[in-house]
């Protein structure tokens, strides 16, 4: 069961999981200049977290560093959904330290989709920024899409400069990739890339409803709808430090294929469909 309260020698043990990506980490958030968002403007960023314990207190810890030097106006939300680990112990720990912390908790595990979405639904500033928090990415990585964050600009879409994974999962992940963009369209190079900066109002613009991983085709392909421009920026990715991912498993993978084709179903060939029939004056 999750731990509500912090034991302090577990949160020892948890603290000495080093991430791959902190010596850059650190040398980023040390820098003199760093771009900057101007006054008036805020920053949330969103962490969907399921039995992350080992990850996510790095995650928050080097994401308060960084947006002290890029805003005046933040806060993280963290989704634990429904995490069996030490994740809330931690969080808790870090709500302690961090006043602009809010963990939004889900009694049982409700899919990344329905993660994201909670943690959608929380944030109230100018920017969303979101990642897994698995801690495969380096959330300091934050500060190369803020400069492309410019007027028509909707989202700016990180795309891995290469996979942290086994053979194997690069394959899947670029077979996911590739039938996720010729179904839909969408015009990015790495749909499989959870590292996005998104403007709050286009995302209360959108009805998203996928409670899986399809939710990045879904959110890809609606802001796209939108007329908002979405740009892309290269950013690092690296190898899991603990768990394993829940996405690729036989079954999980044709789920997801299953998922994807019904999404399509709902988005491409109902609204198709459906404007048809409006065409043909058998629908209003």
């Amino acid at each position: 069961m999750p731990q509500d309260t912090p034991d302090p020698e577990t949160l020892s043990r948890l603290e000495q999981t080093p991430m791959p990506w902190e010596p850059v980490a650190q040398d980023r958030a040390g820098r003199d200049i760093l771009p900057r968002l101007p006054e008036g403007e805020s920053l949330s960023v969103v962490f969907p977290a399921y039995n992350d314990a080992h990850t996510i207190g790095a995650l928050v810890d080097w994401s308060a560093k960084i947006l002290a030097r890029v805003a005046s106006d933040y806060e993280i939300i963290v989704v634990n959904d429904g995490s069996l680990d030490e994740t809330a112990a931690v969080l808790a720990s870090r709500q302690e330290k961090y006043p602009f912390l809010r963990v939004v908790s889900h009694e049982k595990n409700g899919g990344y989709g329905t993660a994201l979405r909670s943690g959608f639904e929380a944030a109230s500033k100018t920017y969303l920024f979101y990642t897994d928090g698995d801690g495969q990415y380096d959330p300091t990585e934050l500060v190369l899409l803020l400069p492309q964050m410019i007027e028509g600009v909707g989202m700016v879409n990180g795309y891995k400069l290469k996979r942290g994974d086994s053979w194997v999962r690069v394959v899947v992940g670029r077979t996911y990739h590739w039938t996720a963009k010729l179904l839909f369209g969408l015009p990015v190079r790495d749909i499989d890339c959870d590292f996005r900066l998104m403007r709050l109002s286009v995302l209360r613009s959108l009805t998203l409803t996928s409670s899986s991983g399809s939710i990045c085709t879904e959110l890809v392909f609606e802001v796209k709808n939108s007329k908002m421009q979405i740009v892309e920026a290269p950013v690092h990715h690296y190898p899991r430090v603990s768990g394993a991912s829940q996405f690729f498993k036989p079954t999980k993978i044709l789920a997801s294929l299953g998922k994807l084709l019904a999404l399509w179903r709902k988005l491409i060939l109902w609204r198709f469909g459906g404007r048809v029939l409006r065409a043909l004056g058998l629908r209003k």
